[in-house]
């Protein structure tokens, strides 16, 4: 039995580039060193992709349930018997059907615990839904699926980590949506997951501004002082570590935000755009607070470049890693946490506890 960590990978969009960043991943010898791979998808599908991309060489290891997977090759497990017509760059229903089914199977073994991680290939997020996939995207998805109470989107590199309070919602709904209880909830989550996932003891969180210049003072709006200074104060209460609010633009643009452990922003593109122009390679997006381990690279499904081996596998690259990691330390912190209550140890349950002990 191999105590190497098994991490499945969903296809996502056959007709998009997530099959080539697995397949240009999976086909490094090293990847093998870390993790046992096993891939939801179809033998048909992959030998497709291998063939557009001239990978002669490669193959998978077909199995029936991850209990069989070898650690040492790549695995595959087949989920659909049918021929799947596969035309590279269009959206379709057919990208967005078999995203799905692939994405179903690897989320139920996910839960079941027969894998210990998942990473998430692009999906197109219009044409996968469906009367059994009526979500905004993956995190959503997940996050019911697993049966998880938040979540929060958590963009993930080696030198820069962003959250958002409010995700994949239309601009003009993004003032409404945002409550003191609701950031106060996501400084808790960030720095639980700081400190759970990534192993940094007493993380400082930077909060960013909603309006231009963090308001000026109210004159360019009042939730900086009606909303979020509330809320930081009341998760600073409860122990997280926190600042702000900041103005975004300078934020960034003066190198503050290497200041802190990471960064909560307002709203979807306040954190994706600098995190993407900062990080776009390498970055990795990261679903805390699921019970489960799940990643994904920070990019969509390319159909531009669909099929003409352009695609870097980078990011995919790097969620493989960050999931592997993650996955290691949540289990470290449990094997210590069992230790500490065996022995009548004192164990620091919430972040209050840790500011207790900081103080």
């Amino acid at each position: 039995m191999s105590d190497k960590v098994k991490i499945g990978i969903s296809i996502g969009d056959v007709n998009g580039i997530g099959l080539e960043v697995i397949l240009k991943t999976l086909i490094e010898p090293a990847i093998l060193e870390y993790c046992t791979p096993i891939v939801y998808g179809h033998t048909k599908v992959t030998s497709y992709h291998r063939k557009a991309l001239g990978l002669g060489d490669f193959s998978f290891n077909v199995i029936g349930h991850p209990e069989n997977a070898n650690p040492k090759r790549a695995n595959l497990i087949n989920c659909w018997e049918e021929d799947v017509k596969i035309e590279l760059g269009v959206s379709n229903e057919i990208g967005g059907k078999y995203a799905l089914l692939s994405l179903e199977k690897a989320t139920e073994d996910l839960v079941k615990g027969d894998i210990d991680a998942l990473i998430t290939a692009p999906i197109n997020k219009h044409n996968i839904q469906s009367e059994t996939f009526q979500f905004p995207g993956h995190t959503e998805y997940l996050q019911e699926k697993s049966g998880s109470n938040d979540v929060l989107m958590f963009l993930v590199s080696e030198d820069l980590r962003i959250g958002v309070v409010t995700g994949h919602i239309p601009v003009n709904q993004i003032s409404a949506s945002i409550t003191a209880e609701k950031i106060t909830k996501k400084l808790i989550l960030m720095n639980e997951s700081l400190k759970k996932d990534f192993w940094i003891e007493k993380p400082k969180i930077a909060v960013l501004g909603l309006n231009p210049h963090a308001g000026d003072n109210g004159l360019l709006g009042s939730e900086e002082k009606d909303v979020i200074m509330p809320a930081i104060q009341n998760a600073f209460d409860k122990g997280v570590i926190c600042f702000g609010p900041y103005p975004a633009d300078g934020f960034f643009g003066n190198g503050t935000y290497k200041q802190f452990d990471a960064v909560l922003a307002m709203y979807h593109d306040q954190g994706l755009i600098p995190f993407k122009t900062l990080a776009f390679s390498t970055g990795v997006n990261f679903t805390a607070g699921l019970k489960v381990v799940r990643t994904s690279p920070d990019h969509g499904t390319g159909y531009d470049i669909a099929g003409k081996n352009l695609a870097d596998p980078t990011s995919f690259r790097e969620a493989l890693f960050a999931a592997v990691h993650i996955f290691k330390s949540r289990k470290e912190q449990n094997e210590l946490l069992k230790g500490q209550l065996r022995s009548g140890g004192k164990v620091i349950e919430t972040a209050a506890d840790v500011k207790d002990d900081a103080n």
